[in-house]
């Protein structure tokens, strides 16, 4: 078991329609993040996340939907967070697959 959730984009997009108590992790460099990110996304770079708790996700109860560029590094976040006990998190793969709004 890999200790987090994986859904597809387009059941994240529904589930993002309604407000909800989540958090958005978009877990690209901050250069990406910049250039256009899911709104109200917090970014916290893949490479960042080693093992102590970000400071931005104090919760760790709280659900974290998860996503990178392609898919690849919103799984290596997952699992770094899952291995540090944060319950309830969401990949959900990769911006480029999003056909919703983008913010900058």
């Amino acid at each position: 078991m890999n200790g987090y959730t994986s859904i597809t984009m387009d059941e994240a997009k529904e589930i993002f329609s309604t407000q909800g108590d989540y958090i958005i992790l978009d877990v690209r460099r901050a250069d990406e993040f910049a250039q256009g990110h899911i709104p109200g996304a917090i970014n916290i770079a893949n490479e960042d996340i080693t093992d102590a708790e970000p400071a931005e996700l104090p919760d760790k109860e709280q659900t974290i939907y998860v996503y990178c560029r392609s898919g690849n590094r919103s799984k290596q976040a997952s699992a770094k967070l899952a291995d540090m006990g944060y319950t309830h998190i969401i990949e959900f793969g990769g911006i480029i697959d999003w056909t919703g709004a983008v913010e900058k």
